[in-house]
């Protein structure tokens, strides 16, 4: 067989995969998401508003304006935004949220299986980080003040969450301390400075 065309075939094959991947691109300027209509086909994403009734008030949402309650054992509270709460949201690719954090709170580990996350503190510290395939870990700490608030924006209109620890770990306040202390080893960071270290 011809080399340039095998070559070509394996380009066209490995393009396709990746586009198929991604979120489908917009249709039109506008697709604000339907939320009265009772669904007959089911479709990946939401069907669209008719273009006369679409309004300002689709494309604004205060959902994520107050701060969520962290009065439970993870000191935490997280609120995800995606097209079904947010109209506006509709066939952008976008979910947005916000995660609030109390003193030494923290997020159990956890992927967005149809998107990635670009995290934004606007008040406290956060230690942050992600492992990949070969798992080498990479993490920053990202500061501003105390406690934490962080909002973070997923390439994806429905980017899922599974919770990695909900699934390896018991969800017990001595578990929790239990791997805080581990975490402040790691990083060689003594106890004294961990009241001003929010996980993520």
């Amino acid at each position: 067989m011809n080399p340039t065309l095998v070559f070509f075939i394996i380009i066209l094959c490995s393009t396709s995969i990746s586009i198929c991947l991604a979120d489908n691109d917009n249709l039109q300027d506008a697709c604000p998401t339907n939320t009265t209509v009772t669904r007959m086909v089911f479709i990946n994403g939401f069907p669209c508003k008719n273009p006369s009734s679409i309004s300002s008030a689709d494309f604004m949402t205060s959902n994520l304006k107050h701060a969520g309650d962290t009065d439970n054992f993870l000191h935490s509270s997280v609120n995800i935004v995606t097209a079904a709460d947010f109209p506006g949201l509709n066939t952008l690719g976008l979910s947005i949220a916000r995660t609030d954090l109390d003193l030494d709170g923290m997020v159990m580990p956890h992927s967005h299986p149809r998107a990635t996350e670009l995290l934004f503190v606007r008040k406290g510290i956060v230690l942050a980080g992600f492992i990949d395939t070969n798992n080498t870990l990479f993490e920053s700490l990202i500061n501003e003040g105390d406690p934490a608030i962080a909002f973070s924006v997923m390439n994806s209109q429905n980017p899922g969450v599974v919770s990695i620890g909900g699934a390896v770990f018991e969800t017990d306040k001595l578990l929790i301390d239990k791997i805080i202390r581990r975490l402040i080893s790691v990083r060689g960071t003594n106890m004294a400075n961990f009241s001003k270290i929010h996980i993520q």
